[in-house]
């Protein structure tokens, strides 16, 4: 199988999105654990966070969500979106303020979120119930022909489900011929994770890097895999190629970009990428 490279580009990501989506994989990275990939001519959007949603909520507080670097396009300027994916409701993942104007410049494209996450799902979309597909861990979706999604379960440092047993924290494995891409969601490492995902095969994981701290996690921040675990997990199921994000866009939730490049020098057995804005990560399928 053809691995994943790296293809910069010189013009803005809006002109970069306005062609039709190829039958080869494209991935683009939108900052935090967003990302628009192209498959099989389809275009699907995770959990995109474009807007100042959280500056505004938390400005004068400890923590005042300041963006690092700016949201590298517009909502409304990403188009031909067949699907978009939210893993769960924290607003940089599930966002009013990308969501609106992101589904009305795309009105035939599919939501899916956690079925536990539906009552935000519903405020932050417009959209109505019967305009979302609420999905829960191990369950799978033909969403588009030959496309299909299956959610796995997500700790955002824990397991949480709701009183159904619903999972508040999503993974997704999105598959298309031979090429699964694992976007893991907000996650830690928990036992029976390695198996589960080794279980739907992925060849490519979109893994946050950001890590943990308590001082954070005492304080309603919960953290995810560090780069270590990240690494590791992605060697323990298989992933031919990884793509760090979940960085770079808060000063005090992050990773900094000079670590990810060295651990990226010394993989001899996977390739690692560390997300980048300008950026095409492309693969020709078979």
């Amino acid at each position: 199988m053809p691995v994943l490279a790296e293809h910069p580009f010189d013009r803005p990501l809006s002109e970069e999105l306005t062609s039709t989506p190829s039958q080869d994989l494209a991935i683009y990275w939108l900052g935090q654990a967003g990302f628009v990939i192209d498959l099989a001519g389809a275009r699907i959007v995770i959990d995109p966070y474009l807007s100042d949603s959280l500056a505004e909520k938390y400005r004068g507080s400890a923590r005042p969500h300041v963006r690092m670097m700016p949201a590298p396009i517009a909502p409304g300027d990403i188009r031909g979106v067949n699907l978009v994916l939210c893993t769960h409701a924290h607003t940089d993942h599930m966002d009013p303020a990308t969501l609106k104007p992101l589904l009305a410049a795309n009105p035939k494209a599919k939501l899916i979120v956690p079925r536990a996450a539906l009552e935000q799902a519903l405020d932050r979309s417009g959209r109505p119930e019967v305009a979302i597909d609420p999905i829960n861990a191990g369950e799978t979706l033909e969403v588009l022909p030959g496309v299909t999604v299956t959610p796995s379960r997500a700790a955002h440092e824990k397991l949480d489900t709701d009183l159904e047993g619903n999972h508040r924290f999503l993974g997704y494995a999105i598959k298309a011929g031979d090429t699964v891409i694992w976007h893991s969601g907000d996650c830690v490492p928990f036992p029976g994770l390695v198996e589960e995902m080794t279980a739907l095969s992925p060849d490519i994981a979109l893994l946050p890097v950001n890590g943990r701290r308590p001082e954070l996690s005492e304080n309603g921040v919960p953290g995810n895999f560090s780069l270590d675990e990240a690494v590791a997990l992605a060697r323990n199921i298989g992933a031919m190629d990884m793509i760090a994000h979940h960085y770079g866009l808060f000063d005090f939730n992050t990773e900094d970009p000079a670590v990810i490049d060295a651990m990226a020098e010394g993989c001899s057995d996977m390739h690692l990428f560390r997300a980048r804005i300008g950026i095409g990560y492309r693969r020709a399928l078979p």
